[in-house]
């Protein structure tokens, strides 16, 4: 054999072991990228599923998509479908929900958002794993908001929301009246990565709670005894703001690291008890009001009329309850109960549970009045 061919021999050999070389690589770098598209564990967050159809209403492909997050408990479920309905049918912009769960309820939901309603929404069902919460709250009897733990995916929308810019957080007690595409465009001024409704607006009811407070100011949520508190020189009469409904700038939520900012608190409170005992609302409000004391920006109030799972919420005129762009059955009255303000309103939006597992409650004499 000739020394050419031996040359040509050696470089076929080479050629094909370099593109044996390059396959191998290309598999391993395929597998790594699904690998972090698919497993989120490191944060303690994991996609589930994800439905890109496209609304049944005209939805202009470029549109900016609106990012809505809402956490859905299994007790509480009825509720968030009843909000994703309503801002459905209240908007023609490219809404897509980001529904936040435990493990056990995604199987429920998704039957649910099956069904004809709400077939044309898009969403993403996120797990959320109560281990990121560990050493940061601490088990109150008397809060039982303490021992839910999608109480507190509002403080991790960047994670949740890894790709957006600006998203909207909601509880799952409201009903959307307006188009949601006016809440989204809040100006945020420079330097706020939020704006929330404050307590002292016009269309929210001053509520006092237990003599300890009031409802919408500071001293209503922090125990201005703790030095640490002191330290801080919030006015305590500060007006509070309510953090069931808001609008984040994601791009400044990470730059200023503000996720990391509420965890501190939550870790000092259960070493330091920094929380006012008789808490006028959430306890998600305390760290909230902390890491945003005089940096934050406001939106509309009609954005937020809430009390109404409270005494106060009857208060309000149906004319009144109708303007509202957001109703808020903040409070002990939820609307799938029995004493909650303006339940009616709130069931034009609802849609049975197909599995039949959620079911409201609702008092005798209506039931008789019913049939």
């Amino acid at each position: 054999m000739s020394f050419r061919k031996v040359n040509i021999i050696i470089l076929v050999l080479a050629v094909a072991l370099f593109l044996l070389v390059l396959h191998h690589n290309f598999l391993g770098l395929s597998s790594l990228l699904r690998n972090e598209v698919s497993d989120s564990g490191i944060v303690g967050l994991q996609p589930v599923d994800f439905v890109p159809n496209a609304p049944q209403h005209a939805v202009d492909g470029r549109q900016e998509e609106i990012p809505v997050v809402i956490a859905a408990s299994e007790d509480r479920l009825g509720g968030a479908i009843a909000a994703i309905n309503s801002i459905q049918h209240n908007t023609r912009s490219n809404v897509i929900f980001y529904i936040v769960t435990l493990n056990g309820t995604a199987d429920h939901l998704r039957s649910w958002l099956s069904s004809s309603t709400l077939k044309s929404i898009r969403y993403k069902i996120v797990n959320f794993d109560a281990k990121l919460l560990e050493g940061k709250v601490k088990e109150d009897p008397d809060q039982g908001e303490s021992m839910k733990p999608l109480t507190f995916a509002r403080f991790y929308l960047p994670i949740l929301v890894p790709s957006a810019k600006k998203a909207i957080y909601m509880d799952d007690d409201v009903i959307v009246q307006g188009d949601i595409l006016a809440l989204y465009n809040t100006p945020l001024k420079p330097g706020h990565a939020a704006a929330f409704s404050e307590d002292c607006d016009s269309s929210s009811t001053k509520v006092v709670i237990r003599g300890a407070g009031n409802q919408y100011n500071y001293i209503g949520y922090l125990d201005y005894k703790k030095e640490r508190i002191r330290k801080l020189f919030m006015k305590a009469s500060t007006c509070s703001f309510n953090p069931g409904v808001f609008v984040a700038n994601l791009t400044e939520w990470k730059r200023q690291n503000i996720t990391n900012q509420l965890e501190k608190w939550m870790k000092l409170n259960v070493e330091e008890g920094l929380y006012s005992r008789t808490l006028a609302g959430s306890i998600t409000t305390p760290p909230l009001l902390i890491v945003f004391y005089q940096q934050h920006s406001t939106i509309d109030p009609m954005w937020n009329v809430r009390h109404l799972g409270s005494s106060a919420g009857k208060r309000y005129s149906p004319q009144f309850v109708k303007a509202a762009k957001l109703l808020h059955w903040n409070g002990h009255f939820k609307p799938w109960g029995r004493t909650a303000s303006y339940t009616d309103v709130w069931e034009k939006w609802y849609i049975p549970d197909p599995t039949g597992k959620f079911s409201l409650i609702r008092r005798h004499v209506e039931i008789s009045n019913i049939k």
